[in-house]
């Protein structure tokens, strides 16, 4: 099993390319189905996560090619990928593909839709919280389709066509904003989305679909408006950067010093984070490149946050704000409100010599003067990277261990951060 291996100390200099949005990519992959011409995605990043959804499309008759490298190109540019469900041959997504990673089960919005039935195993993926699907089941309900549960499968039907209905949600939810999205899409008449995701992967969803025919307003808003038409057709769409890897990228920075051009970052999708790394004491500066980190060596400062959904601080950034300010000269109170089982780093980081004490879903966070490098276990993807992070800027060497969750999420981590400077490699075996 593979791991990393870090020395720390080194501050980072240089450039990082963020490379496509695995949010964003996996519900552009999965609305491949929901037309019979050729989806092309560029900037489609190279993660196992993708490479697990190519795995469970290919099972509904998806075909798919990667075309080639081009002239130019930049070395850790994305793969533009070809897909194409002229027919949908298997409308089950088996346990032993789904459970793998939660996201594949939003195959069941398209294929409902479009085939009228589904047969979706109930989902795996991170042990961060029981994430539970019936605000989807719910919504698909409310538009027609009939649901029963049996054996673990969630069997949906909808043989005479999904119907357009007023959905509000009772709490903002993700995956299930994507799974009406392109469920409503191919439904007879106007379906209405209130309380909405307004996160940026669900507007870049939503331009893809546009692109394909689909009639959409308001996505990026509370309340998302979708007139259903008869067939979509194919479209080619750009996977937006990962606004995750770029924030991850930038707390690493902070905490090492040094300067950093994020290329192709974008401002406008890590609002509340660059806010919160300025109270920690990074500049971080917008150019026609992308974001501008830089820190001079100047003491870390605290922050008191909370995640929230967008455009709130992401609870996917919250691991490794929380590395950050390990460092810091001072508190720091960090309030966990998405999900219920997401500290599952603070023993981990722990053991970098980090004071950090849990109160239900509060973490404070006592600055320690340094950390050690030690041996860790990553738990979940996240969580993972923020053991790399501490990882940077402890004293002495650190082992990642099980970073096969790394893999899911960040696209050549190492090789990104050793072209700035770092001292890490992934030892294989």
């Amino acid at each position: 099993m593979d791991r990393i291996r870090i020395v720390g100390g080194a501050r980072l200099n240089g450039s990082i390319p963020i490379s496509g949005a695995k949010n964003a990519a996996l519900p552009l992959m999965i609305a491949s189905l929901l037309t019979d011409e050729t989806l092309t995605l560029a900037n489609l990043p190279r993660l196992a996560d993708v490479a697990q959804l190519k795995r469970i499309l290919g099972n509904h008759g998806v075909d798919m090619t990667v075309a080639g490298k081009r002239l130019g190109e930049a070395e850790l540019s994305g793969e533009t990928v070809h897909l194409t469900a002229r027919t949908i041959v298997d409308t089950t997504a088996p346990y032993e593909l789904v459970s793998a990673m939660r996201a594949s089960f939003w195959v069941i919005g398209p294929l409902l839709a479009r085939e009228g039935f589904a047969k979706v195993s109930l989902p795996g993926g991170c042990a961060i919280g029981t994430r539970p699907v019936d605000l989807f089941l719910e919504a698909l309900q409310a538009m027609g389709a009939e649901i029963d549960i049996e054996g673990g499968y969630v069997i949906a039907r909808a043989p005479n066509g999904l119907q357009g209905a007023r959905i509000i949600f009772p709490k903002v939810t993700v995956g299930a904003t994507h799974v009406t999205l392109m469920a409503a899409t191919l439904a007879k008449g106007e379906t209405i989305i209130e309380n909405a995701a307004r996160e940026p992967e669900v507007v870049d969803l939503a331009e893809c679909l546009i692109k394909m025919g689909a009639r959409i307003t308001g996505a990026g808003t509370s309340t998302i408006r979708v007139e259903g038409v008869s067939r979509l057709n194919g479209a080619r769409h750009s996977v937006m950067p990962d606004r995750i890897e770029a924030g991850t990228y930038a707390m690493a920075v902070t905490m090492t010093g040094g300067d950093v051009l994020l290329e192709g970052a974008r401002a406008d999708t890590l609002t509340r984070p660059i806010e919160i790394l300025r109270e920690v004491g990074a500049e971080i500066t917008e150019t026609n490149e992308g974001l501008r980190v830089y820190r001079n060596g100047a003491d870390l400062r605290p922050v008191n946050i909370s995640t929230e959904p967008f455009p709130g601080f992401p609870t996917d950034l919250q691991a490794q704000l929380m590395a950050l300010v390990t460092r810091a000269d001072g508190t720091s109170v960090i309030r966990e409100t998405i999900f219920e089982n997401r500290f599952m780093h603070v023993q981990e980081l722990a053991r970098f010599g980090a004071e950090i004490h849990l109160d239900g879903q509060k973490a404070t966070v006592v600055g320690v003067p340094r950390l050690k490098g030690a041996p860790v276990m990553a738990t979940d993807l996240r969580a993972s990277v923020s053991l790399v992070i501490a990882g940077l800027a402890a004293e002495g060497e650190t082992i990642v261990n099980r970073v096969y969750h790394l893999d899911r999420g960040f696209e050549r981590l190492e090789d990104k951060l050793s072209r700035c400077g770092a001292t890490i490699e992934r030892i294989s075996g």
